[in-house]
């Protein structure tokens, strides 16, 4: 039963544990963002999965590149307060499987915290499309505005033949190849009345 559960404010610290597990993005070796972090909480927790810390985390952040709110809303880099990025969002599967809906009521009432806690005028997110069509996002009401755009990225080839990908910054003269990057599809929830959607 949803009265079970309750969310509250929690550090980076304490969302590690739950990502590095069960988030499907596993490797957070180099570390993920922080922002409005919100954790899942079951009230007694007597039952044998007995975590000790929050079961479920929603983690909200600033857009990671601001040509992101000007293709979304056309806002240049001094308007873009009040814009966010769900970013990371995962809960232990035992309690995703047990408790019908449980994963969109923790969205939903994330979100309702984080318009508390802060202005808030639109939240994008994102799915990859090779793992996931964003389902709990639709559930949450927000809006589908297709895939991204078909891009590659470049991945730089190291001394023990693994690869990483570059970041950003010029890639001639650099051993490495292009690899085809898998589009996501994207979802948008608007506040602001004075926005308008591009996508």
């Amino acid at each position: 039963m949803k009265s079970e559960y309750y969310i509250e404010r929690i550090s980076k610290k304490d969302a590690e544990e739950i990502l590095s597990k069960y988030h499907y993005l596993k490797d957070i070796s180099k570390g993920f963002k922080s922002g409005y972090n919100y954790g899942l909480f079951k009230k007694n927790d007597f039952s044998p999965l007995n975590i000790g810390g929050p079961v479920g985390v929603c983690i909200f952040t600033g857009l990671p590149v601001p040509e992101i709110a000007k293709g979304a809303f056309g806002l240049e880099r001094n308007e873009q307060q009040g814009l966010f990025e769900l970013s990371r969002l995962c809960i232990h599967p035992d309690i995703q499987s047990g408790e019908h809906n449980i994963t969109s009521w923790f969205v939903s009432r994330s979100i309702r915290q984080l318009r508390k806690d802060t202005e808030v005028k639109a939240i994008i997110s994102y799915a990859d499309s090779d793992l996931h069509t964003g389902t709990i996002y639709r559930a949450c009401n927000f809006k589908y505005c297709g895939l991204t755009d078909p891009k590659p990225d470049f991945w730089i080839k190291q001394e023990d033949g693994t690869f990483i990908k570059h970041s950003r910054g010029k890639v001639k003269g650099i051993e490495g190849e292009w690899r085809k990057r898998s589009r996501k599809h994207r979802y948008v929830m608007m506040f602001d009345k004075n926005l308008k959607l591009l996508w």
